[in-house]
């Protein structure tokens, strides 16, 4: 389901065939998990997606840098910014 990339260190999170709400909650995951500017792509089947995990970016104060969507998959390349909550 989660992988790191080959060489630059983005995580991929394969979430096709997952329902609302779980690939939002993955996402959220490795989001909290993830050190400042990494990069996550998200790629799902769930329709809800297209609406939860823009929103999910905005809540959080990351950012959504591109959303596809081919062949039923949509593929959403996440960027995890830094935050005050990264100081303590």
């Amino acid at each position: 389901m989660t992988e790191a990339g080959p060489d630059d260190g983005t995580v991929h999170l394969d979430l096709r065939g997952l329902k609302c709400p779980l690939p939002v909650l993955h996402a959220r995951k490795a989001l909290a998990k993830a050190a400042p500017g990494t990069r996550i792509v998200v790629r799902c089947t769930d329709p809800m997606s297209a609406i939860d995990i823009p929103h999910l970016v905005h809540e959080t104060g990351h950012a959504l840098e591109a959303k596809e969507m081919a062949d039923g998959v949509l593929t959403f390349r996440l960027l995890r910014r830094p935050l005050a909550s990264d100081q303590r």
